[in-house]
């Protein structure tokens, strides 16, 4: 195994053509949609079983 020194990596200027970003960004808010609706429900179930659990405590 040989050792390789760390180097570290600064990123000043990234050149990116503006409808290139559009594009990008576009696609990355319609890969967040379903990402989303899959934290909610799980989101759901979670609060659900929490409620269940912790919705009577008051009564007795």
């Amino acid at each position: 195994m040989e050792n390789n020194p760390v180097t570290e990596v600064n990123i000043v200027d990234i050149k990116m053509p503006f409808w290139s970003m559009v594009v990008f960004m576009v696609k990355f808010t319609i890969a967040s949609i379903p990402a989303f609706i899959i934290l909610s429900i799980l989101g759901t179930i979670v609060m659900a079983i929490l409620g269940g659990i912790f919705g009577g405590m008051g009564r007795f």
